[in-house]
């Protein structure tokens, strides 16, 4: 069984601006495929370890990412 987890799009979108990445830079930071990073960026889920490549190349803490439910 293979976990995965979702990100919170408008963070990572955010922590992007912030950076002044697009998805191609982001890409290149991080080694993840653009196509990924779309599909994350559109609400899908991903396995631990590209949110982690992700939130570095951020510079964030994987935690700062994980989407989580609002009430």
């Amino acid at each position: 069984m293979s976990v995965s987890v979702k990100l919170d799009s408008d963070k990572m979108i955010l922590a992007m601006a912030k950076k002044q990445y697009n998805c191609a830079r982001l890409a290149n930071a991080s080694g993840v495929s653009r196509a990924t990073i779309s599909y994350i960026r559109n609400g899908k889920t991903c396995k631990p370890d590209i949110a982690g490549k992700l939130a570095e190349a951020l510079d964030l803490q994987v935690e700062e990412l994980i989407e989580t439910k609002k009430e």
